[in-house]
């Protein structure tokens, strides 16, 4: 049996390889080198009281010390928690009350505003300055992964909600890896894919979908801290694979300097997070010859549909169920629908989450 499921299955795979893994404008790490800080991070986290099953709360900007803190809490046993960096200091204390993490990280700014004095927390500022990164530099790099089994809890990662508070998604080992095995599959990437990364690491389709996907293949990562047309279309012909939102493309199609000859390299444009217009995918290919890959997965349950890499991507859909994932039409009432009518999505597969943190109705309701 696996020492730590996620992290045998997912995050050790490449760990030796001296092939350069993340590069941002300023820094690269080979998967080796990455490995060495992911280690470090875990035994600080061990050093600092965390046990298996304890949560880590972090409210911090993209970064590769962000990225690996959570590998980092995989490997020690504990749950990662990532915010978003624009909560304020009152949805923090919500989330701290709610999750009873035992570490929290963030900025000087952030942990000055917190009322929970019990916490344990570490600071890490833009310019690397705080606690976090002075006390990762005395640790060895060397770590025995903490047990932990395929149902056992990776991460909570918090809904917007629509309605009352947001709710904490419980994402199991299982969930996220059987989620990122069948994408590999489905969108064929390789050790020689270099993903162009614009996203946010505090949700499912930056964190989860895009950076696992480069973990288990061992494709490359380009770490833009935001999207920026200018450096979007900088980084284009080095790389082969984009994730986006739509309004990353809408913004792409208004610079006069992303054409065909800029995306020659590419292999895949994929979509999430919000519908794409059909009027975008028809100027994106008009534009560059390549046809947006649309899917549709939510917080709680990673992906769940895709468009196929080979065959007809129709504009105005997100595809048919991935292998594993079975989706269905329904009535209010739970009742399948004929095909063609309008109801409410049903999801089930490995991928769909196992309940909302501490709301035992919340959960039954869903």
């Amino acid at each position: 049996m696996s020492s730590n499921f996620l992290n045998d299955n997912l995050f050790s795979v490449h760990a030796n390889s001296n092939k350069i893994f993340i590069e941002t404008e300023s820094q690269k790490y080979s998967f080796k080198e990455f490995d060495d800080l992911v280690n470090k991070i875990a035994n600080l986290l061990i050093a600092s009281g965390l046990s298996e099953g304890d949560r880590v709360l972090v409210k911090l900007e993209k970064s590769i010390f962000s990225f690996a803190l959570y590998i980092s809490t995989i490997r020690a046993g504990g749950i990662f928690i990532p915010v978003n960096t624009d909560y304020t200091a009152a949805e923090i204390e919500y989330f701290i009350d709610n999750s009873m993490p035992y570490i929290f990280i963030s900025n000087d700014k952030s942990l000055k505003e917190v009322k929970n004095k019990n916490l344990k927390t570490f600071s890490l500022n833009n310019d690397g300055s705080g606690t976090f990164n002075k006390n990762v530099r005395t640790q060895k790099t060397s770590f025995q992964s903490v047990k932990r089994k395929k149902d056992d809890i990776a991460s909570i990662l918090y809904t917007s909600g629509t309605t009352g508070r947001s709710k904490g998604a419980m994402l199991s080992h299982n969930n996220l890896f059987s989620n990122t095995r069948e994408l590999l599959r489905i969108w064929k990437f390789n050790g020689n894919d270099v993903l162009l990364h614009a996203l946010p690491i505090y949700h499912i389709h930056g964190l989860f979908v895009a950076c696992n996907l480069c973990l288990l293949s061992g494709a490359k990562i380009y770490f833009i801290k935001k999207f920026q047309t200018e450096t979007v279309i900088e980084y284009l012909p080095k790389s082969t694979v984009m994730m986006g939102v739509p309004t990353f493309y809408k913004r792409l199609l208004n610079d006069p300097r992303f054409t065909a000859a800029s995306t020659a390299h590419m292999r895949l444009f994929i979509s999430g997070s919000a519908p794409l217009l059909p009027e975008i995918h028809s100027r994106f290919e008009a534009r560059t010859g390549h046809r947006i890959l649309e899917r549709y997965g939510m917080t709680e349950t990673n992906m769940n549909t895709s468009n196929p890499y080979e065959g007809d991507r129709r504009a105005g859909t997100v595809g048919l169920p991935l292998p594993g994932v079975e989706v269905r039409i329904c009535d209010a009432d739970g009742h399948a629908l004929p095909q063609g009518e309008i109801g409410e999505v049903e999801v089930r597969g490995a991928n769909v989450f196992q309940g909302y943190w501490q709301m035992p109705e919340k959960t039954a309701a869903e």
